[in-house]
C-alpha cells in the first residue's frame, strides 16, 4: 500500500498539467508564455508583460485568476494615479471615532497593474513593499496582503507617448519580463471571426488559493545540486564582468533564478533541477535587471537589444554535463 506522501505525487502532477492546459486554452498558441507565467506564479514571483496593446496581456491575467480561484483586481495606471489609489487610505469614521482603512485594489490575490509605465515613478514605487514583502505601509501601519499575492503588470514599449521608464529598483522586483507577441495566423483568424468569445471567462477553477500555496511550498522542496549552484553563480558573475554590460545582475536576481528553476522542475514533474531549468530561464529573468554599456546619455535600449546581449553572455558560460 502506498504511503500518503507517495499517493499525493501523481495528484500534484495531474493538477499542474490541468492548470497548464486550462490557461493555454485561453491563450492559444502561446505555450511558452504560459509556462513562464506559471513558473513565476509557483516561485512566488511577479511578471512584467511588455508588448503592444491588444495581444492578450489582460486575457492571461484573467485566465490565471480563474484557474487558481483567486480574487483579481485591476488598476489602470494613468499619469494622475496616486499611491493611495493603489494601496488604500485611512479615513475617519464618525461612528467609531477612529480611523478606518479603506483597502485599495492591491489587497487581492492577483493584481493586474495595466500600463504601469503610464504612471509617475512615485506611484509605480508604491508597489515595491507589496511585491517584495507581501505587505503595505499606510499611515504608519503595516498591513499584510492576502496570500497568495501575484502581480501581473503590463507596460507599453518605451517609445509610446506618455510613458515613464520603471525605476531599476522596481524592475528588480519583477521575476520575469515576458513578451506575448502576436498569435499564430490560424489562431488569429479564428479570434477575428469570433471576436465576442471570452476565452478567459471559460477557464475552469483548477485550484483554490490554498492549493496554490501548497504548490508554492512544494517548489521549495525541489533539489538543486552543488554543480548547478556553481553554474548559476557563474552566470550571474558573467553579467558583471561582461564589457557589454555596465550593470550586471544582483544577488537577489540569482536567488530569483534559483527559485524559478525549482518551479520549472516542478512544472516538468521533477523533484530536482537540471541545467536547462537555469539556462532557459536566464534571459527572461535577467534581461530587465542588467544595463547595457556604450549608449548615449538618455538612451533607453529596447527589450530586444538587452536580450540579444544577455543571450551572448549566457551562451559563453559552460553548461555542466
Amino acid at each position: 500500500m502506498n504511503s500518503p506522501a507517495i499517493a499525493k505525487i501523481p495528484d500534484r502532477h495531474a493538477r499542474i498539467a490541468e492548470l497548464r492546459r486550462a490557461i493555454e486554452g485561453a491563450l492559444e498558441g502561446k505555450a511558452d508564455v504560459v509556462e513562464l507565467s506559471l513558473v513565476a506564479l509557483l516561485a512566488r514571483g511577479h511578471i512584467l508583460l511588455e508588448d503592444v496593446p491588444g495581444v492578450g496581456k489582460t486575457t492571461l491575467a484573467r485566465a490565471l485568476a480563474h484557474a487558481v480561484g483567486g480574487e483579481l483586481r485591476r488598476v489602470q495606471f494613468t499619469s494622475d494615479l496616486l499611491p493611495s489609489d493603489v494601496l488604500g487610505v485611512a479615513v475617519y469614521d464618525q461612528a467609531l471615532q477612529d480611523f478606518v482603512l479603506r483597502k485599495g485594489p492591491v489587497f487581492s490575490n492577483i493584481l493586474l497593474a495595466d500600463e504601469i509605465n503610464r504612471a509617475s515613478p512615485r506611484t509605480q514605487s508604491a508597489l515595491l513593499e507589496a511585491m517584495n514583502e507581501g505587505q503595505v505601509s499606510i499611515d504608519g501601519r503595516t498591513v499584510p496582503l492576502p496570500q497568495p499575492f501575484f502581480v501581473v503588470a503590463t507596460q507599453n514599449p518605451l517609445d509610446f507617448a506618455g510613458t515613464f521608464p520603471l525605476p531599476e529598483s522596481q524592475l528588480d522586483r519583477f521575476m520575469m519580463r515576458i513578451e506575448i507577441g502576436y498569435p499564430p495566423p490560424q489562431i488569429e483568424t479564428r479570434l477575428m471571426l469570433d471576436p465576442q468569445h471570452d476565452r478567459a471567462a471559460e477557464v475552469p477553477q483548477i485550484l483554490g488559493p490554498e492549493g496554490l500555496l501548497e504548490l508554492q511550498a512544494e517548489v521549495e522542496k525541489v533539489r538543486i545540486d552543488h554543480a548547478l549552484g556553481s553554474y548559476l553563480q557563474a552566470l550571474i558573475s558573467a553579467t558583471r564582468s561582461s564589457p557589454a554590460l555596465s550593470i550586471g545582475a544582483s544577488t537577489r536576481a540569482g536567488m530569483s533564478l534559483s527559485r524559478a528553476a525549482r518551479a520549472r522542475a516542478l512544472l516538468d514533474g521533477r523533484d530536482h533541477c537540471i541545467p536547462d531549468d537555469i539556462h532557459l530561464l536566464a534571459v527572461p529573468l535577467l534581461a530587465h535587471r542588467v544595463r547595457l554599456a556604450a549608449h548615449a546619455e538618455g538612451y533607453v535600449p529596447s527589450r530586444e537589444e538587452a536580450e540579444t546581449v544577455l543571450k551572448d553572455v549566457v551562451g559563453r558560460v559552460p553548461v555542466p554535463l
